[in-house]
C-alpha cells in the first residue's frame, strides 16, 4: 500500500498536523524524511525495515555506503536523512555559554563536553577568556590525531589576538575514552605554555577529555 492509497487522516504528514508530532512513531516521523517508497515497497515498509536492521540511536553513526545497502534506499534518501539527523544534533548540541566564568577544570569540562559528543576523532578547542576569566570565544582549531606536527601554536594566539583575550585554556577529547596524557600532549603542552608566556597570554589549563572524564594539567601540577 501506498501513501496515497492511505485515508488523508492516517497518512504521516497529515498525522503530524492534526495530532502533534510528539504523538507520531518513529516508524511514522521517519516516514516523512523518506517521502515515498518504491514500487514494490512502501514508505512505510521501507522506514521498518530500516529501523529493524538500526536501532533509531544508531543511525548517527551510519554511513551512505551502509543505508543504501537496503533496497529502496538510494544516494538521495541516504543523503537527505544523514542531513536531518546532522540538523537534529547540531539545534540539540549545547554550546559554550560566552562570559561565563570558568575558574577550576570541572566547570571547564562541564560547560564544553558536549562539543565532543560522539565523536571518533579527535578536536582540539582553544578557550579564550578576558581579565574575569570569562569565555569570550571558543575556536575548532585543529581535526584529526593531535601531534606536534598538527598543532600550530601560531593559530592559536593568532585567534587570541583577535578577540583580545588575556588567557587561553587548551582542550582536547580522547576518542578511546582514556584520559591519559601521550607523549605527544605532553610535548604539545609544554611548548605552548612556553610560548604563552613569552606572548604574555598565559595558558590557565590543558584538559583532555572523554564522554565521561577529564584531566586537567594544571590540577596535575603540569602547568604552573
Amino acid at each position: 500500500m501506498k501513501i496515497k492509497d492511505i485515508p488523508i487522516e492516517f497518512r504521516p504528514r497529515e498525522r503530524l498536523k492534526l495530532k502533534g508530532k510528539e504523538n507520531l512513531s518513529d516508524i511514522e516521523l521517519l516516514s516523512i524524511i523518506l517521502k515515498t517508497g518504491t514500487k514494490e515497497k512502501s514508505v512505510e515498509d521501507l522506514s521498518i525495515e530500516l529501523l529493524n536492521k538500526y536501532k533509531l540511536s544508531d543511525l548517527k553513526e551510519i554511513g551512505i555506503n551502509e543505508l543504501i545497502k537496503i533496497k529502496g534506499l538510494g544516494e538521495v534518501k541516504a543523503i537527505e536523512l544523514i542531513a536531518s539527523i546532522e540538523l537534529g544534533k547540531r539545534i540539540f548540541m549545547k554550546k559554550p555559554t560566552l562570559l561565563k566564568k570558568l575558574t577550576t577544570p570541572e566547570e571547564i569540562y562541564n560547560e564544553t563536553k558536549y562539543l565532543f559528543d560522539n565523536l571518533k576523532q579527535e578536536y582540539f578547542y582553544s578557550l579564550y577568556l578576558n581579565t574575569k576569566n570569562e569565555l569570550i570565544e571558543a575556536k575548532l582549531l585543529f581535526v584529526g590525531t593531535i601531534d606536534k606536527s598538527t598543532i600550530h601554536p601560531r593559530e592559536i594566539f593568532k585567534e587570541a589576538y583577535k578577540v583580545s583575550a588575556s588567557y587561553i585554556i587548551i582542550i582536547h577529547n580522547h576518542p578511546s575514552n582514556d584520559v591519559t596524557p601521550s607523549k605527544a600532549d605532553d610535548f604539545i603542552t609544554e611548548s605552548i605554555v612556553k610560548i604563552g608566556k613569552i606572548q604574555g597570554i598565559p595558558i590557565l589549563d590543558h584538559l583532555i577529555v572523554s564522554s565521561s572524564n577529564y584531566y586537567s594539567y594544571y590540577d596535575n601540577n603540569k602547568i604552573i
